[in-house]
């Protein structure tokens, strides 16, 4: 027969284990939080020698589709339909390095601002090679809509040489030449 006290023990137990899980799975990122997208992307960039970059995320009309918002798989369409047969695209580098030569050491993301149905996220990387030459193009910033239920990236905003530049101005302006 079972005594109270054990009944109490392996109660006490179970909601102590209960408590715990829930409590795991509130702190642990959902997959569709900008955060985690974000990790996903520079954990992915930075495996072996960091060099692989993050194309991944334009490469085709799926990969952009699953990253990006649908307005800016729109525009990066047009724009890409607008370019002379032959030429690069308007975006001839790695958006998500910021560079020609992908070189992520380590990240750091920081959640810059977040509301019901934007965000934006900062990412610094180190490179394992010379660092860039000026402290603003080391960052790059995200900015994220929802589309529907899920979070999708909108902008990439960067600097080079300290001069800044987005995504989706790169875009929109390769549209008027």
């Amino acid at each position: 027969m079972v005594s109270r006290r054990a009944l109490i023990r392996s109660g006490a137990a179970g909601l102590l284990v209960t408590t715990l899980s829930r409590r795991a799975f509130a702190a642990s990122p959902s997959p569709a939080d900008p955060t985690a997208i974000v990790t996903a992307i520079y954990s992915r960039a930075a495996k072996g020698k960091g060099d692989s970059g993050g194309a991944f995320i334009i490469e085709n009309k799926a990969a952009k589709a699953k990253y990006l918002s649908k307005s800016l798989v729109a525009l990066w369409a047009k724009a890409d339909a607008h370019t002379p047969k032959g030429d690069v695209g308007p975006i001839d580098f790695d958006p998500v390095t910021n560079s020609q030569e992908p070189d992520v050491k380590s990240f750091k993301v920081a959640p810059e601002k977040q509301e019901a149905d934007k965000a934006t996220l900062a990412v610094t990387i180190e490179g394992r090679n010379a660092p860039a030459r000026k402290p603003a193009d080391r960052t790059i910033r995200y900015e994220f809509v929802r589309d529907g239920i899920e979070w999708k990236i909108d902008d990439i905003k960067g600097a080079s040489d300290g001069a800044p530049w987005s995504i989706r101005a790169m875009l929109a302006a390769s549209l008027k030449n």
